[in-house]
């Protein structure tokens, strides 16, 4: 196999970590606030860069006194809470395993204990459960000063400091339409990529091309035959694709009629008696991918301009949806070395066996019936991409060390995934455990509006061409914005990106173009409308006062509404949530963070009013609305999304 070096899209740089304020810094700010006890700070907290963490603190030490039960145990059972109505942090007795009394009886018995303090309202009893509610008097300053000096920083804890992780997405076949699932793992792995970067980690993002095997040699008859070097430069996926389909035709009737001659001949076909000979075309395809494989300077040369000029392609297209790629490897960049290697290591631990000529993996003989039996090399000595992808996992541990390695890989390649890691745990490599699958369900229904061939080009084109309709309806609007183009092109992915986000990945979901781009309920738009109606009150304002007015020196106690409180509560969840979706791996958790506070929001407008209020008034409400419109737009790029200032 012929390789090349891997293209690497920029230099990779280590993401610093900015620093939060010191502990020091905190115990003032609390003085400041009447708090003179010193505050208790426990391994994995994060006070300092996560505000919920402070109150954590405080209950948990407060609490260990009142149940007696050691404080390390009482910290970690304090979990955020995805309902308002529930409580800031909720405790389930239960789980701190006390014999003796019933969970229910404890719990009414520790919130009678509960003092009168700072932080926290007298705690709710629900059964086994208590919840625990911030006090706004506590909540507003801490909260929202933290996110008005930190700004894009507040949210992120660094809990991924010195590791390393590498996150495998995308991935298409070169020459072949860039189809739905590709475009599922290109916004799951932009995604997992970004948070896992903004909580500290070293990301290195891999693009894993389908640019290898025999549809190559279908590939280089074909463009002899049937291809044009201008719409190679000008469009090369597209005509690639035509070309392929072009050539596969012929090379289907050629083996229809060479099928009909061997029938005609007395030869009978089955799963068991395959037709081996399908023409002539065919035949040539298998010598130009043999020539490549062979290392024939003219047939690798030809290969490498399609994969080369689809690489420029694709990275224009990624870069649509702010995504970019540290590696673009591919399976053709598995050195020949490290084939022989796997192959050797997996011989000489008897974890594969010869079969009529070819080289398979019968898990069942190795305790893992359940994954069947697996083909590595075919009789030919082809490898295929199972013995690929051993090789590939072998060099990457070798070069990058990583702490960390996910695939995004939809859900039908569970069990090609499962036999990889299994493979590399028969052969004693420890870091397998280090390996993720993160899976995904189909989309259906899913189609473009020239026809059944999805290419990520024809979705983005159509969710933008659509948008910019439904923003020309209305023209007061539409001729306010600087650059109507770029507002329906980001808007428009808004839309595609937040669909395909809303569920758990693992659930299949309909692609709908109307819902996509509906600025009612839970879309895209809407969230995007969101932070363009925060933008426009603080636009409102500078237009008012000229002058300009500072929100960090605004009288924060004056948010005393539920109204504002609740918001306030809600915006000190934002680092728990990035802190939870770390161990779910799903976006929705981010997605549903995000409308539940847009929800808030829309219900606040008529409520919390910025102009026509006294000056004092007026500034704590814009600080409100200001560090509102830093979180959604701090999760909003989390998700790789671009927020709108004007729409």
């Amino acid at each position: 196999m012929a390789t090349t070096d891997n293209i690497a899209v920029q230099e990779h740089k280590v993401k610093e970590f900015p620093a939060p304020p010191s502990i020091d810094e905190l115990q003032a700010q609390l003085k400041s606030l009447n708090v003179t006890d010193p505050l208790p700070v426990f391994p994995g907290s994060n006070p300092t860069s996560n505000p919920v963490d402070v109150f954590r603190c405080y209950i948990a030490e407060e609490l260990a006194k009142i149940s007696g039960v050691d404080i390390e145990l009482v910290y970690p059972a304090l979990e955020w809470t995805q309902s308002m109505d529930k409580g800031d942090l909720i405790l389930a007795v239960p789980r701190l395993r006390i014999k003796g009394k019933k969970p229910d009886e404890l719990a009414q018995e520790w919130a009678d204990k509960w003092p009168e303090n700072d932080f926290i309202e007298k705690p709710q009893v629900h059964k086994a459960f208590l919840s625990f509610f911030f006090k706004g008097s506590m909540v507003a300053p801490l909260v929202l000063n933290d996110i008005l000096k930190r700004k894009e920083n507040y949210g992120p804890v660094n809990t991924g400091k010195g590791k390393r992780i590498i996150v495998e997405f995308s991935s298409p076949n070169i020459a072949k339409p860039f189809h739905a699932g590709h475009l599922r793992s290109t916004i799951i792995g932009g995604f997992l990529s970004n948070v896992h970067e903004a909580c500290g980690w070293d990301v290195i993002r891999m693009n894993y091309l389908g640019d290898w095997g025999k549809q190559f040699g279908i590939l280089g008859v074909g463009f002899k035959r049937f291809g044009s070097e201008q719409k190679l430069i000008d469009d090369p996926i597209h005509h690639l694709y035509e070309i392929y389909v072009q050539i596969n035709k012929v090379i289907t009737e050629e083996a229809e009629i060479e099928k009909a001659k061997a029938e005609a001949e007395g030869k009978k076909f089955d799963k068991y008696n395959k037709q081996t000979y399908k023409g002539p075309t065919d035949d040539e395809a298998r010598a130009f991918f043999k020539k490549m494989e062979d290392g024939d300077q003219e047939a690798l040369g030809l290969w490498k301009r399609f994969r080369d000029l689809s690489i420029d392609k694709y990275k224009t297209t990624y870069a649509r949806l702010n995504i970019f790629y540290d590696v673009y490897s591919g399976e053709s960049q598995v050195s020949t070395e490290s084939l022989n290697k796997a192959a050797q290591m997996m011989k000489d631990k008897g974890i594969s066996q010869e079969d009529e000529g070819a080289v398979i993996i019968d898990f069942a003989k190795l305790g893992a019936k359940k994954l069947g039996k697996a083909v590595l090399q075919k009789k030919d000595g082809t490898s295929l991409y199972l013995t690929r992808d051993i090789g590939a996992a072998m060099e990457r541990y070798e070069k990058y060390k990583f702490d960390k390695m996910i695939y995004v890989v939809a859900s039908q390649q569970d069990l090609h995934l499962n036999q990889l890691f299994k493979i590399l745990e028969l052969l004693g490599l420890d870091w397998y455990k280090k390996c993720q699958h993160i899976n995904f369900g189909m989309v259906q229904g899913m189609s473009t509006r020239k026809g059944t061939v999805v290419f990520l080009d024809d979705i983005l084109a159509g969710a933008r061409d659509s948008m910019h309709e439904i923003m020309k309806k209305n023209a007061d609007k539409y001729g306010q914005v600087e650059d109507p183009d770029f507002v329906a092109d980001t808007v428009g992915r808004t839309g595609v990106m937040i669909q395909d986000m809303a569920g758990k990945r693992i659930n299949n979901y309909v692609f709908s173009w109307d819902r996509m781009l509906s600025f009612e309920g839970d879309t895209g738009p809407y969230l995007q409308y969101a932070h363009a109606r925060l933008s426009s009150i603080g636009r409102k304002v500078r237009e008012a006062y000229p002058e300009g007015l500072d929100v960090t020196k605004a009288d924060l106690t004056l948010l005393k509404e539920p109204h504002a409180v609740n918001l306030i509560r809600c915006l000190a969840q934002y680092p728990d949530v990035l802190q939870n979706t770390l161990k779910t791996l799903e976006p929705t958790t981010v997605v549903t963070y995000l409308f539940k506070m847009t929800h808030l929001l829309s219900s606040s407008y008529d409520v919390l009013r910025v102009l026509g209020e006294n000056k004092e008034l007026m500034l704590a409400r814009l600080a409100l609305y200001a560090a509102a419109k830093q979180v959604l737009g701090n999760g909003m790029k989390v998700l790789g999304l671009v927020p709108v200032e004007r729409m």
